[in-house]
């Protein structure tokens, strides 16, 4: 029984570190990823940011991109959002939802639609993309923390189990006794 338990112990701590080794290898790659893919779309940080002038590869970087980009859209449509603003625009250029009360567009016959509503759509789509890379890498670093957790763990168990369950060699079985000389 002690050798299934040493081979049991043994086992388990190889695939805990092989685990941990996969998780750490997974989360620096997809780190990796997240700031290569966020560096290649070249965006850069506007003056009233709070990254002014710098490029955003990061995902801390991409959350403060995408909170200005929020702040923008909400100044251009008066702090209103996509589901507060009409769908068209009226004769004098004021929204409204009644299609009835909308500017017909002479080229095509049909209501005019409101175009700030379609900036929303647009900011929607690309702060939605900048924060999933924030999470992204988030994730990414958690899989490195807990890969270096599970690598530790599985180390850990290989020291006891080699320590505890291995059969110790004669000479550490011999029984230890004092050299103390005998009162004369």
């Amino acid at each position: 029984m002690s050798k299934l338990y040493t081979y049991a112990g043994i086992a388990a701590s190889v695939v805990l570190i092989a685990f941990g080794v996969g998780a750490v290898i997974t989360g620096f790659n997809g780190r990796d990823r997240v700031q290569t893919e966020l560096a290649r779309e070249q965006i850069v940080g506007t003056p009233d940011s709070t990254i002014p002038g710098q490029k955003v590869d990061t995902g801390k970087e991409a959350e403060a991109f995408a909170a200005i980009m929020r702040k923008h859209t909400l100044e251009a449509t008066d702090g209103q959002t996509y589901s507060q603003m009409g769908r068209f625009l009226d004769e004098k250029g004021k929204a409204t939802s009644d299609e009835k009360l909308a500017a017909i567009d002479p080229k095509s016959g049909k209501p005019v639609e409101n175009g700030l509503r379609d900036m929303w759509v647009s900011e929607t789509a690309l702060s939605t993309a900048l924060n999933t890379a924030s999470f992204a890498e988030q994730v990414a670093t958690f899989a490195m923390v807990m890969g270096f957790a599970l690598l530790l763990t599985g180390v850990g168990f290989l020291v006891l189990t080699l320590r505890l369950l291995v059969p110790r060699t004669a000479k550490e079985k011999a029984p230890v006794t004092s050299a103390v000389p005998a009162a004369s």
